[in-house]
């Protein structure tokens, strides 16, 4: 008999970063696979959009802003009262920040936004759903991280710092809660075809694209194949890994 543990039926997934990219092919997917699918994101003319393309109610979508602590506490608490449970989160939100640009020449100020919004964000988005979790004794965490926070680009030290933040945070808090029925991973893309590498430059994605083996960039529908696994009751004997998405790029 077929394995029903990669369906949603039954289950609250929010979706942060939801209006484009990885994270709009995440909710497409685990709507088709039955969940009850909230989608939060800054975007809120691509959340319109997706709202309309999925048919989704007022009360599944949501405006978050991941650079601001409060914000991202309130979405928690607003997905909770209107839905009773959050049985998973898939963060798909971030910024590239500056590109091709030597550290002695990066403005702080550009840094330290996209540090907050990566690595601060995921911090506070994981801190805000894991009391409720813990109440359950079930979730599941997804956070994107990227190859950059592995293997480091050039020329982009704040996206640098903050996804390899980011995977050292989940390996960490993913053992503090191994025994709460939760489990955390996150995920390593390297070069996806999404609307976020609009802002890198030629050069940089020139660089990247030749560490490809597979000679090619990745679709989202590819991570979002991995997400939903990873947020899934079959994903139930992993969690503090970091799973890869790079065409063969990673090295560990």
């Amino acid at each position: 008999m077929a394995s029903d543990l990669n369906n949603f039926d039954g289950q609250v997934v929010l979706v942060v970063g939801a209006a484009s990219g990885i994270g709009r092919a995440a909710a497409q997917l685990i709507a088709s696979r039955g969940g009850t699918v909230v989608i939060a994101d800054f975007d809120k003319t691509g959340l319109a959009s997706l709202q309309k393309e999925l048919g989704l109610k007022d009360n599944q979508v949501e405006s978050v802003n991941l650079g601001d602590q409060s914000s991202v506490q309130s979405l928690v608490t607003s997905v909770i009262s209107k839905h009773a449970q959050i049985d998973a989160v898939i963060n798909t939100a971030g910024v590239v920040g500056p590109t091709f640009t030597k550290l002695e020449d990066v403005e702080w100020a550009a840094f330290e936004r996209t540090v907050t919004i990566n690595l601060f964000g995921t911090v506070w988005l994981t801190q805000a759903v894991l009391p409720h979790m813990k109440s359950r004794k079930y979730g599941r965490i997804a956070h994107v991280a990227s190859i950059a926070g592995k293997e480091g680009n050039p020329g982009m030290h704040a996206y640098n710092t903050s996804k390899s933040g980011m995977i050292g945070f989940i390996k960490g808090v993913a053992k503090e809660v191994a025994n709460e029925g939760i489990t955390i991973n996150a995920l390593a893309p390297g070069v996806i075809r999404t609307p976020m590498n609009a802002d890198t430059s030629d050069e940089t994605l020139k660089y990247m694209l030749a560490k490809i083996p597979m000679g090619r960039i990745g679709e989202p529908e590819e991570t979002a194949e991995m997400l939903a696994f990873m947020v899934s009751r079959a994903c139930s004997f992993t969690t503090g890994f970091t799973f890869d998405a790079s065409g063969g790029r990673a090295t560990y």
